[in-house]
C-alpha cells in the first residue's frame, strides 16, 4: 500500500534516495536520465548527418521526416498507454487497416465523411474493448489475445474488400476537409498529419503527468496485486488501456486513409513493432508501471533518425532490418537489467 502512494508516473520516489556504487547504481541512474540521453544522441546524430550529408539538412527531408513520424507517433502513443498498463498490443497495425476499411466503405455508400470516420474509430475501439474484456475475464495474456486479433482484424479487411485495394481519389474531391487533413500542409511546410499528432502527444503527455486516472495505468502495471488491494479496479483499468491504444490506431487509420486517399489492404503490417520499438527505446518498461510518452516518442524520433540515416546512406534493406532490431534487443536488455537492478534495491 505504501509503495503504491509514494509512486509518480514513470519514476519510483524513495525518501533520501542514495544511487548505488557500480553495475546496479549506474543501470538505476540510466534509467533517470534516458530521455536526456535520447535527447542528446538524437542532437548529435543530426548534427552528424547534416555535416556528412547535404540533402539531411534540406525542406524535403525535413518534410519526409514529419511526415514518417506522424502516424508511427499516434500509434507509439497507444502502444506506451497500454504498456505502462503492464501489456502490448501485436494488433495496432491491423486495427488501424479495419478501422480505415469500415471508414472507406462507409464513405462509398455515400455516408457524410466525418461520420464515417467516425464509424471507423468506432470499430477501432470496440476491438480494443473486446480483447480488453477477453484479456481480463479469462486471465490471458495480452501477447497471445492481441496476437490473435491481428489476424482477425486483417482477415476481416480481406473479407471486406476481397483482398483489393479501395480506391478514394475521385470521393476526396467532394470532401476536401478530408483530403486536407491526411495531405494538406500549413504555412507550405508543416503537414497536417504532424500537428494533429503534436496534440494528441501534448494532450496525452499532460493527462498522464495530471490526471489521477493514468496514475491508476501506472500502478496498475507497476504492481496490479498492490493496485487492487489500494482500491483501484484494475481490471477496468487495464480494458481502458486496451481501448486507449485501439482508438490511437483508429485514428491512425483515418489520418492514413486520407493521406494516400484509398485503403491498402496491406497498411498497417509491421508498425505494431516500429511502436513497440520506439517504445522500449524510449524508457518505457516490457513489464509496465514506467515510461513516459514524452520517452517513448523520443524513442520513435531516434528510430526514424536511423532509418533516415540509413536510406540516406544507401544502406540496403536487410542490413538495415538487422540494425534496427539489434538495437531495439539492446533496449529491451537494457531495460531487464534495470528492472533487475531495481529488484536488487528493494529487496
Amino acid at each position: 500500500m505504501n509503495d503504491v502512494k509514494t509512486m509518480t508516473p514513470g519514476r519510483i520516489r524513495t525518501p533520501g534516495k542514495i544511487h548505488k556504487v557500480g553495475l546496479s547504481g549506474l543501470l538505476e541512474t540510466l534509467s533517470d536520465v534516458r530521455e536526456m540521453s535520447l535527447i542528446i544522441i538524437i542532437v548529435l546524430v543530426s548534427i552528424l548527418l547534416a555535416f556528412t550529408n547535404d540533402y539531411f539538412a534540406t525542406w524535403a527531408n525535413a518534410k519526409t521526416l514529419l511526415g514518417s513520424i506522424s502516424i508511427n507517433g499516434i500509434l507509439t502513443i497507444g502502444m506506451i498507454i497500454v504498456m505502462i498498463s503492464g501489456g502490448l498490443d501485436l494488433s495496432i497495425g491491423s486495427v488501424m487497416c479495419l478501422s480505415m476499411a469500415f471508414a472507406a466503405t462507409a464513405i462509398r455508400a455515400g455516408m457524410n465523411p466525418w461520420i464515417s470516420a467516425l464509424v471507423g474509430i468506432l470499430c477501432a475501439i470496440v476491438c480494443g474493448l473486446v480483447m480488453g474484456v477477453i484479456i481480463t475475464k479469462l486471465n490471458l495474456s495480452h501477447f497471445i489475445v492481441t496476437l490473435c486479433f491481428m489476424g482477425i482484424a486483417r482477415g476481416v479487411v480481406y473479407a471486406m474488400t476481397s483482398g483489393v485495394n479501395i480506391s478514394l481519389v475521385s470521393n476526396m474531391k467532394e470532401m476536401p476537409a478530408i483530403a486536407y487533413l491526411g495531405s494538406g500542409y500549413i504555412g507550405g511546410f508543416l503537414p497536417m498529419t504532424f500537428l494533429v499528432f503534436i496534440v494528441l502527444a501534448v494532450i496525452t503527455e499532460l493527462y498522464a503527468r495530471k490526471s489521477a486516472n493514468m496514475r491508476k495505468v501506472y500502478y496498475t502495471g507497476s504492481n496490479e496485486q498492490a493496485a487492487a488491494y489500494s482500491g483501484i479496479k484494475t481490471k477496468r483499468v487495464k480494458i481502458a488501456a486496451c481501448m486507449a491504444c485501439s482508438t490511437m490506431a483508429g485514428i491512425a487509420g483515418i489520418i492514413y486513409m486520407s493521406k494516400y486517399s484509398g485503403v491498402a489492404t496491406s497498411a498497417g503490417i509491421g508498425l505494431e513493432m516500429t511502436a513497440l520499438s520506439a517504445a522500449v527505446i524510449g524508457g518505457v518498461s516490457m513489464n509496465g508501471g514506467k515510461g513516459t510518452i514524452a520517452g517513448g516518442l523520443l524513442g520513435l524520433l531516434f528510430i526514424v533518425l536511423i532509418q533516415d540515416a540509413m536510406n540516406l546512406f544507401s544502406v540496403q534493406a536487410f542490413w538495415q532490418d538487422l540494425i534496427r532490431y539489434l538495437i531495439v534487443l539492446l533496449a529491451v536488455i537494457l531495460d531487464v537489467l534495470q528492472e533487475r537492478a531495481r529488484k536488487r534495491k528493494n529487496s
